[in-house]
């Protein structure tokens, strides 16, 4: 895997790059659609590759439980289990492991875990994440990582980060160890917790800065902490991590955070939130943010976004896509989805031409004066 800067902004610590795997070339800033399961909920891959999707993420925990690693594994790998041949980034599944907190019960050694379908019982490790993601065959596999609640104690914010500095060492030594199953490179990204404590994400970042060959993460954010606490660590880590790597911030997150982590040198984002939003009715369009069930756009005639990229946007009125929402019909699902999907990847391509250009502060204030409440 490579990595290159390709333009650093002269204002603010944005910049552009280029990440190579066997599967693709990723320019950042970039975006990768969750596909949870192997699917981003209602779209084909012939969809997302019309929108130049050059990465996606899965996850290793929900595609464990079902269909489970012996079936990827006789498909040939993740990639051709759901026929898609750019690069996959795979989570590792500690976050929804401990997002499940009910369910289970952390040790030195790992985490017992109750299956959220069917409550049997299994045991994921380091070596375990690793063991799947390798099955799985995912060009950047995610650091087995404790990840702890937002309003956790201290005591608990260090264990956090004493188990994910074992936790990422043993998944890098086996990783070392072993070969990939397929005919294409894995790199695994270490990822820094620490909570909002700036001591707590310096130390984390020293620990995880040994096992980081080709790309850092920053987990934990996003679970339930006030807005202006994540930006300062953001802000932090932004200066703090290298710069011959990528920077990927893990589950962020609404439009304009991405501006903003943007402007604090984050190259790489996911979330659900785009896809789940849409199936909600919520619509992210050049000129605002609307909600399709709101009864003004009952006879609403006009297209749903003609400054979109994508025919669905420009060639359907808010009046029917109301209708299919009111009647529950998945076209009406399918086309909320590609609209706010190809939203966020118009504004990461206009992000990159304004750090080109060395105006994306300017910008970036003008946009974040427009949508900050909207979105």
């Amino acid at each position: 895997m490579k990595f290159s800067v390709k333009h650093q902004d002269t204002q603010s610590l944005a910049r552009i790059c280029n990440i190579q795997t066997d599967h693709s070339t990723i320019e950042t800033p970039v975006f990768m659609p969750v596909g949870t399961h192997g699917v981003v909920k209602t779209l084909s891959p012939y969809e997302l590759y019309d929108l130049n999707t050059n990465i996606m993420l899965s996850n290793t925990y929900h595609l464990y439980l079902r269909p489970g690693t012996d079936t990827i594994k006789k498909a040939g790998g993740l990639h051709k289990f759901i026929n898609w041949n750019k690069s996959i980034l795979t989570d590792s599944g500690g976050y929804q492991v401990f997002s499940l907190s009910n369910l289970n019960k952390i040790e030195k050694a790992g985490v017992i875990f109750q299956s959220h379908i069917d409550g049997s019982k299994h045991f994921f490790s380091p070596r375990v994440s690793m063991e799947v993601q390798r099955i799985l065959g995912s060009d950047i596999i995610m650091a087995f990582d404790y990840c702890p609640p937002a309003n956790c104690s201290l005591k608990e914010l260090r264990l956090a980060s004493s188990y994910t500095e074992q936790w990422t060492k043993e998944a890098f030594n086996y990783l070392k160890s072993s070969n990939s199953l397929y005919d294409h490179q894995q790199i695994m990204f270490p990822i820094i917790q620490g909570g909002i404590n700036l001591e707590e994400r310096r130390k984390c970042l020293d620990q995880m800065l040994p096992y980081a060959e080709c790309g850092l993460a920053i987990g934990g954010l996003s679970v339930g902490e006030k807005k202006e606490p994540m930006l300062d660590i953001v802000e932090f880590l932004g200066k703090e991590m290298p710069n011959n790597q990528p920077r990927y911030l893990m589950g962020v997150g609404k439009p304009t955070d991405l501006v903003k982590a943007i402007l604090r040198g984050i190259d790489m984002f996911d979330c659900v939130l785009p896809a789940r939003n849409a199936r909600n009715g919520q619509i992210f369009t050049h000129d605002e943010t609307i909600n399709i069930h709101n009864s003004k756009y009952k006879n609403d005639h006009e297209p749903i976004d003609v400054k979109s990229n994508i025919s669905f946007a420009k060639n359907f009125s808010k009046a029917y896509l109301r209708h299919l929402f009111k009647v529950n019909e998945m076209f009406g699902f399918r086309i909320a989805t590609m609209i706010n999907i190809s939203y966020y990847f118009d504004l990461i391509e206009e992000i990159k031409y304004q750090i080109k250009e060395n105006t994306f502060l300017n910008w970036s204030k003008e946009y974040l004066n427009k949508f900050e409440n909207n979105d």
